[in-house]
């Protein structure tokens, strides 16, 4: 990285571009969002190959999770972008008469955007485009763990946008850290709950907004389903939503399930052949499984299982492939609760199944943990469904599958308490780096006097009946 001379130099030119209003035009974002979408189209075989080299992606994976989803989003913010720059107007008490009063959205500045290394391209884009679209310049620091995506990301984007107002920063934990001692308008962090308190405890010297989204143990409820279709199609679902995204290396990934114990047998036996008929007798062989990202995340995985109370609870799976950053979808049953496995994220391709009396008891366990980034819950019970969204608190709640609420531009995403806060996709992403602005006009051709001082006892019984609002009393009021 340059000197922290010549990088406080660049943030100056870029807040003084940003100052000069550019940005703020409609041509502009449009043109930076058309950019991106060039970028993804011309770039595509680029970042295939980058994801693999990083993470052993198969490309079937990186265009759904990483470059769709992008296009997705851009084409939304195109066809989106003059509706959502415009200020809509704001209902006002019928006392004040002859105002007007709306809000107006504007950008926040310049602002940072720091992104992880599991979905490198998507989870930098999806902001960068509510950043963009919301008319900011952006600093954008990707994950140095993803080297090969974080190196093409600062390439092409130096390419196909604007390079007075889009930066791209690459370099490790002191450049990072060196970022943050920076002031910004607003701080998008993506990644672990011990960096988002570094991230949080930077913010506070400059009192900047912060949105932190984190992760944490989203657990599954598998309800003893009657139908064995249905049984299958939610087994099926929840091996997708654990092993299909990153090899389990995802903040929406499911952690561990919960089941009734008599159903146990049932699942083991269905989640077993789901994984065969996904990924293969030979899982690494099928490139349909990524690779963990370093060796370090690795032996922290494998550390898991070396608890001898955890490894007797290994019903399937367990090998690891330390040359080849591998390790094999595993399913686990009854790990001790107070294990690492169960009370840190595993962030990684190990499933522990926990089993309860009763289906009900979810709830409760749920509750005794932090708060989840995402709850996802199979039943057909509503009474369950309903105590699910009343009784727990989470990100999101998802019956009957797992991950789709991640690709919903409708649905804001985010976490609540430990997992996170603050919300973006779609024009969430949009609010999420802009201001609402106030605006209210006022005639001169109306006035109430007993607004103002000196006052006295009449002028209460007037300013007391303009409250609760009555025209024909207020005026009885005043002739009295």
């Amino acid at each position: 990285m340059e000197t922290l001379r010549e990088f406080e130099r660049d943030l100056g030119e870029m807040r003084e571009y940003y100052s000069q209003g550019k940005t703020k035009e409609a041509s502009w974002r449009k043109s930076q969002l058309k950019g991106l979408l060039t970028l993804l189209k011309e770039k595509e075989g680029d970042i295939l190959n980058a994801l693999m080299q990083d993470l052993g992606k198969h490309q079937v994976e990186t265009f759904r999770d990483e470059i769709g989803t992008s296009i997705k989003t851009l084409n939304l913010a195109l066809e989106s972008l003059r509706e959502w720059m415009s200020g809509r107007k704001a209902k006002l008490p019928q006392i004040a008469l002859l105002t007007s009063a709306e809000i107006v959205p504007e950008p926040l500045g310049l602002v940072l955007i720091i992104s992880s290394w599991n979905f490198p391209f998507g989870l930098s884009l999806e902001p960068m485009i509510g950043a963009l679209a919301a008319g900011n310049t952006v600093v954008l620091k990707p994950s140095e763990l993803a080297p090969a995506s974080a190196s093409l990301l600062a390439t092409a984007i130096s390419t196909y946008l604007d390079n007075k107002a889009v930066k791209v920063i690459q370099g490790g934990p002191s450049v990072g850290e060196q970022l943050l001692q920076q002031r910004w308008d607003k701080i998008f962090f993506t990644g672990s709950a011990r960096v988002g308190r570094i991230v949080m405890s930077a913010a506070v010297k400059h009192l900047t907004p912060v949105t932190l989204e984190l992760g944490g143990k989203c657990p599954a409820v598998l309800d003893s389903l009657s139908s064995s279709w249905d049984i299958k199609v939610a087994v099926k679902r929840i091996v997708y939503g654990k092993y299909g995204c990153c090899a389990g290396q995802a903040c929406i990934a499911i952690d561990y399930i919960l089941v009734e114990k008599k159903f146990t047998r049932t699942v083991v036996e269905l989640m077993k052949s789901m994984i065969k008929e996904m990924f293969g007798e030979n899982p690494k062989e099928s490139h349909s499984i990524a690779r963990i990202i370093n060796k370090q995340h690795l032996l922290r995985l494998k550390n898991l299982l070396k608890d001898p109370h955890v490894d007797a609870s290994t019903v399937y799976g367990g090998s690891v492939d330390e040359d080849n950053l591998f390790i094999e979808p595993t399913i686990l049953v009854d790990p001790p609760l107070q294990a690492e496995i169960m009370t840190d994220e595993i962030f990684g391709p190990l499933l522990p199944i926990i089993t309860l009396e009763k289906i009900e008891d979810s709830i409760q366990f749920i509750n005794s943990k932090p708060k989840a980034l995402a709850i996802y819950c199979f039943t057909k019970n509503k009474t369950l469904q309903r105590r699910m969204i009343s009784e727990t608190s989470s990100g999101s709640v998802t019956f009957n599958d797992t991950i789709i609420q991640y690709a919903a531009d409708t649905l804001p995403f985010g976490g609540v308490g430990g997992s996170g806060f603050g919300r973006y996709h779609g024009k969430f992403s949009f609010d999420t780096f802009s201001h609402e602005k106030a605006i209210a006009r006022r005639s001169f051709l109306t006035e109430f006097w007993f607004r103002f001082p000196p006052w006295n006892n009449h002028k209460f019984q007037l300013l007391a009946s303009s409250f609760n609002f009555d025209y024909l009393g207020l005026v009885l009021v005043i002739l009295a």
